[in-house]
């Protein structure tokens, strides 16, 4: 990832044009923390930010830890059920 100003309240997003699945919370150096609806707190690597612009995060979640990826399933499943 390239240096790009990721701020604590842009919304986090697992592709472009998908369900948001939460907000930044943190932003340090080489990770952030990001709240993920329903499921908490959550530190990433920041390698795993794929772009960064209007108040977005993009994650390659492919890559994030087991947990991670739990808790965004769950997000979109709450998603999904609230439409």
């Amino acid at each position: 990832m390239s240096k790009v100003a990721v701020s604590v309240g842009d919304q986090v997003y697992t592709k472009e044009g998908g369900e948001e699945l939460g907000s930044v919370r943190y932003v340090h150096a080489e990770e952030l923390v990001i709240d993920i609806e329903g499921g908490g707190d959550f530190t990433i690597p920041a390698t795993l930010v794929t772009a960064v612009h209007d108040g977005k995060v993009i994650i390659d979640a492919t890559h994030a830890s087991a947990a991670v990826k739990a808790a965004i399933a769950k997000a979109h499943a709450q998603e999904e059920k609230g439409k």
